[in-house]
């Protein structure tokens, strides 16, 4: 791979991972709602499930959704509902801590599962495995350069958003601790998911 190769896969991974999405939006209302230490395993579940997703779409999983556009409509509708009900629980959940931590509660295996009904993820794993890994004479070495810059770039841009959202804790939790600010902030999160879920049905 060469340095304008490695570039271009620089700028299309910052591009991909610090936009806004479900995983960037999760990060930052569990952070926000339980604080960093809560969010942490969603943040490294995120760059698991994702390089397993890449991986397998380097193996031929990609080249599978691809030819069985029933498959990818399957993905679709199952990650649109995984969105919504997800948007439900944080639209709901309006107290800090524990005291609220059943209704907004995603397990590192969720999040890590999340990522094979993302459409962006699939998005830009087709997108590498197509430009930088695909019909090249050495993917494997390819592969061994790609999977820990995006990696990294997965696990740095959810950890941002976690460290944002758990810098406004104090703040959402509002005058005397009535946290109103927090069911308006957790109301927005959640109609940035529902907004996510319907890019991903028309995509």
């Amino acid at each position: 791979m060469n340095w304008q190769e490695f570039m271009a896969l620089l700028v299309l991974a910052t591009a991909m991972s610090f936009s806004p999405g479900p995983n960037t939006t999760l990060s930052t209302a569990l952070a926000a709602n339980h604080g960093l230490k809560r969010a942490l395993p969603f943040v490294c579940a995120v760059p698991v499930g994702w390089g397993a997703l890449l991986s397998l779409c380097a193996l031929g999983l990609g080249a599978l959704l691809l030819a069985v556009p029933l498959l990818g409509w399957a993905i679709k509708v199952i990650g649109v509902a995984y969105l919504l009900w997800l948007a439900s629980k944080i639209a709901r959940s309006r107290q800090l801590g524990k005291a609220d931590a059943a209704r907004m509660n995603v397990t590192f295996w969720q999040g890590a599962a999340l990522q094979f009904v993302n459409i962006k993820a699939w998005m830009l794993a087709l997108a590498i495995v197509s430009g930088w890994i695909a019909g090249r004479s050495d993917p494997a070495l390819r592969m061994a350069v790609v999977l820990p810059v995006m990696l990294a770039f997965a696990f740095v841009s959810n950890l941002a958003y976690a460290l944002a959202g758990s810098l406004l804790r104090d703040w959402l939790s509002g005058p005397e601790g009535t946290a109103r600010r927090l069911l308006w902030f957790n109301r927005a999160m959640a109609l940035v998911l529902v907004i996510t879920a319907l890019w991903m049905l028309y995509l």
